[in-house]
């Protein structure tokens, strides 16, 4: 959430930013900044009469010890009649607060200084490449083939048991779905991150803090009864860990790591493009989260960056690395790359991971803050990526190692697996 102080120091700069994010409700800045005059104004006529309250209650008890009740009581009048208006400056100053507080979380983020104009993914800047795309033999199949020949994964058992896009993961294909979450976990830990096991259901405040509501009501499933949402990824459950605490700056940067399914109603899109494991709408992720020092966001953003690319190197994958341009981010987002793995198979290229820095959008929602060397608290800033995202991942390892003896497995997920390769 932005927040209002600077809104109104840098209007123009906030419109421009938008503008490159493609917001089209620019005019909800000048509500924010109109709603935010009028609490002022009524905050002040709130105190000021207050005051005028304590003022004369105080009279009153000198009048009386003086003798002078009917003096008393008159101050006594004034301040009942003061004390009437002020439920009325209450009622509307607290209303004024929640209209604030409505049209603000309806701003986005606002992108980074070297966020590139643009729309559409195809305005999405290339930074660099890495990997080498192999050649596969002329009868190479895709990986919905792969997993019916090998028997990995069957999708229309997952379409009996519970609809479209929940795949079921069987025998070897389960397996290695298992060593690449394990792999995944160890990699991450290697490098300094805490796991964590977080809960696949979070209520609607935790959903607000990490900017899922009130942008993507749509698009996750809402257990209503309860008003729990499962969760689209790990870092909801693993950011809000820290909602409304005041952490030492000798703790930062946190960073954390988890294992989860995901689950994500708008995978439910039809054509070429979501066949077999290219869009699901239950998919299992490990997630990377940082908590940061503000001045430090941007240097935990490259960091977390080549961690992820390291990754992928060690999956001997091809793979690209983009940064988002302003119109294809997210909500919450001031910058993102995203890592696209290429399939052999399929001839395209597959979102596999993004990795965000949120600056102060999030932990300002979540009150997530640090105490300065002056004792002053102020906001962290919170990053996350997918490390990775295990889908299109899979579709990836089974697509661009298959042979006619079998799909062979990059050589870190052998003693995972427990072989070399699927046969």
């Amino acid at each position: 959430m932005l927040q209002v102080p600077f809104i109104r120091q840098n209007k123009e700069l906030v419109l421009e930013r938008l503008a490159l994010k493609n917001f089209k409700e620019l005019g909800l800045v000048d509500e924010v900044l109109a709603l935010d005059d009028k609490r002022k104004r009524l905050t002040q006529e709130y105190d000021e009469t207050q005051a005028q309250v304590n003022s004369l209650s105080k009279e009153i008890g000198k009048l009386m010890a003086q003798g002078k009740k009917e003096e008393g009581e008159q101050q006594r009048a004034a301040v009942n009649a003061l004390k009437e208006k002020l439920g009325p400056v209450n009622e509307e100053l607290n209303a004024t607060e929640k209209a604030l507080h409505d049209t603000l979380v309806k701003l986005p983020n606002l992108p980074a200084a070297i966020v590139p104009p643009g729309h559409t993914p195809e305005e999405n800047v290339e930074v660099r490449r890495g990997g080498n795309i192999p050649t596969l033999a002329a009868d190479a199949v895709p990986h919905w083939d792969l997993a019916k020949k090998y028997q990995l994964i069957d999708f229309e058992l997952g379409n009996k048991i519970t609809g479209s896009g929940f795949p079921v993961f069987q025998k070897q294909g389960a397996r290695l779905q298992r060593a690449m979450i394990q792999y995944f976990l160890d990699f991450n830990l290697d490098n300094g991150y805490t796991e964590y096991a977080p809960p696949y259901l979070v209520n609607e405040t935790s959903a607000f803090g990490t900017g899922q509501l009130p942008d993507k009501e749509g698009q996750m499933y809402h257990a209503t009864e309860d008003n729990y949402f499962l969760i689209p990824t790990a870092e909801v459950p693993l950011t809000n860990i820290y909602r409304d605490e005041i952490v030492k700056d000798t703790d930062l940067p946190i960073r954390m790591t988890g294992y989860t399914p995901c689950f994500r109603r708008e995978a439910g899109s039809y054509g070429k493009d979501v066949r077999g494991l290219n869009r699901v709408h239950q998919f299992d992720k490990v997630e990377l989260v940082q908590i940061v020092h503000p001045e430090k966001s941007y240097e935990a953003l490259d960091e977390m960056v080549a961690h992820v690319e390291k990754l992928l190197n060690s999956l001997q994958l091809p793979y690209r690395i983009l940064r988002l341009c302003g119109g294809d981010m997210s909500f919450a987002s001031a910058i993102t790359y995203d890592f696209e793995v290429y399939s052999a198979a399929q001839q395209k290229w597959l979102e596999v991971s993004s990795v965000s820095n949120f600056e102060t959008y999030q932990t300002n929602r979540m009150k997530i803050r640090f105490k300065e060397a002056n004792g002053k608290p102020q906001l962290t800033h919170s990053l996350n990526g997918s490390s990775l995202a295990l889908p299109r991942i899979m579709a990836c390892v089974l697509e661009n190692n298959q042979t006619e003896a079998g799909i062979q497995l990059p050589a870190v997920l052998h003693r995972y697996f427990g072989a070399d390769k699927i046969a």
